[in-house]
């Protein structure tokens, strides 16, 4: 094979040559996965930040309302309301993260096994492998509604 009409290049180290740059590829993805794993854990603490706050705010203005039944506190029930949906949506951040984790160890097993095969085992002994995880996948639902989620 030939990178160019000048420069052969055996078959081997072209091999060599794309199962590194391959390896390379993955490492970027699982670092890209780690790099979305912090963002999504920081929105998810603004977020839930938020929402002890304004639920802090919204609790003793749901008891006056109760102690004052001329004031019409449907509004406030409303947004306790859209708040408990809010929680329904935090579940999405646990299963993003289980799906996160799972990915990123798939990937890293991935690159450690095309590593230890292609490029042999180094000076300091056999390559360690992780195992990648056992289960296909760790999170079964698709979509975030109201009702118990799985988490393992």
């Amino acid at each position: 094979m030939s990178i160019d009409d000048s420069t052969q290049v055996p078959e081997s180290a072209l091999s060599l040559l794309t199962a590194a740059d391959l390896q390379d590829s993955l490492l970027v993805a699982s670092n890209d996965l780690d790099r979305l794993q912090r963002l999504l854990s920081d929105a998810t603490e603004t977020l839930m930040a938020h929402f002890y706050g304004a639920s802090a705010q919204l609790q003793p203005l749901l008891r006056n309302a109760a102690r004052h039944p001329e004031f019409p506190g449907d509004e406030l029930h409303t947004a306790m309301t859209h708040l408990g949906g809010a929680v329904t949506a935090l579940q999405f951040e646990d299963m993003a993260t289980q799906l996160i984790n799972h990915t990123l160890r798939r990937l890293r097993s991935c690159a450690d096994r095309l590593a230890r095969e292609v490029m042999g085992d180094d000076e300091d002994g056999q390559a360690v492998v992780e195992q990648p995880p056992l289960c296909p996948n760790p999170v079964t639902q698709d979509e975030v509604d109201a009702g118990s989620i799985e988490l393992f």
